[in-house]
């Protein structure tokens, strides 16, 4: 069972001006979506007259299965950075190859000519 409201609906206050009417508007679901993927800039202007500027980077969103593992974000970053740790750096002028070439992929571009 539902508990019924102690306060009725005529004289509950939400702390809302009466001239602002949201009946009959919706709001649009993911309108900055694509922006914060792509990272927003926060201008924070202070009581002095100068002016702090705040990046935020893009959002990167963790399955839930592997937020399960990791509290907080600080957390993320530290396995992480002992993931880097552990690749080897390549050296400067060192290219990543565009594709990786198998000995099957090798035999069949031999036969084929």
């Amino acid at each position: 069972m539902k508990k019924e409201n102690k306060i009725p609906p005529e004289e509950y206050d939400d702390g809302m001006l009466p001239e602002y009417d949201f009946k009959g508007k919706k709001g649009v679901r993911g309108k900055y979506y694509r922006a914060m993927q792509k990272g927003y800039t926060v201008h924070i202007h202070n009581e002095d007259g100068t002016v702090t500027v705040q990046r935020f980077g893009p959002v990167v969103r963790l399955e839930p299965d592997v937020a399960a593992y990791f509290p907080d974000s600080e957390s993320v970053n530290n396995a992480l950075r002992t993931l880097i740790a552990l690749v080897p750096e390549r050296k400067i002028g060192e290219k990543k190859a565009k594709y990786k070439v198998t000995k099957q992929k090798a035999k069949r571009a031999a036969a084929k000519k």
